[in-house]
């Protein structure tokens, strides 16, 4: 008796196999990023293309009378940084039921996040090359492009999140609305160092 009405007590179709101790919609997003990552790959292959295997590169980069801001490009590498780990802090934050933290967090996050974009706007402003000066005008602009693009859908989200949050939404048991987004804001910082180095740097 006991069986037949646990039968009946689910309804709908039966509940997904999960395999993997990893949450579906956690490994969906790190499939995600690893497609993303991809994509980088790409711009970075065309980026070492260009500098290295063309002969036709010039031996100092950027090429006279071009400079990249590297100063003003290191502060906003230091704001990005800082942004992943007030993220860090608000998804943290909601797991220990702390909403005020998680909201300072989320909106910390998301100003950060701005002053990064917009930065990169005034530097794009005043670097003093467009991109139809040549190859490395080219790539510099496609991969910090790229990168502000997905920043652009990081703040999207994050601001999704935040309007949530202020809305009474997210618990401790209840937070892969805010640890989804947060996984794709740590990638989109880390690829911004792989970024920063590459092209600034070396």
């Amino acid at each position: 008796m006991t069986a037949h009405a646990e039968t009946h007590d689910h309804h709908g179709p039966p509940l997904a196999h999960q395999s993997s101790r990893v949450d579906a919609r956690v490994l969906g997003m790190f499939l995600f990023i690893a497609s993303e990552a991809m994509l980088f790959g790409s711009f970075f292959t065309a980026y070492f293309f260009v500098r290295v295997v063309n002969p036709s590169a010039p031996e100092t980069w950027p090429p006279e009378p071009y400079h990249f801001p590297v100063f003003v490009a290191g502060v906003n590498t230091a704001i990005l940084v800082t942004s992943s780990f007030t993220m860090h802090w608000a998804l943290q934050s909601i797991k220990r039921g702390e909403r005020r933290a998680f909201l300072a967090g989320m909106v910390l996050t998301f100003l950060m996040g701005l002053a990064f974009l917009l930065t990169q706007v005034v530097e794009y402003i005043h670097v003093g090359f467009n991109t139809g000066d040549g190859a490395f005008a080219s790539v510099f602009f496609g991969l910090t492009g790229l990168h502000g693009a997905h920043v652009f859908v990081g703040l999207t989200l994050l601001g999704m999140v935040i309007v949530r949050g202020f809305r009474g939404h997210y618990t401790p048991e209840h937070h892969h609305g805010v640890e989804l987004p947060g996984i794709y804001w740590h990638f989109v910082d880390v690829m911004w160092i792989v970024v920063y180095a590459a092209v600034y740097l070396i």
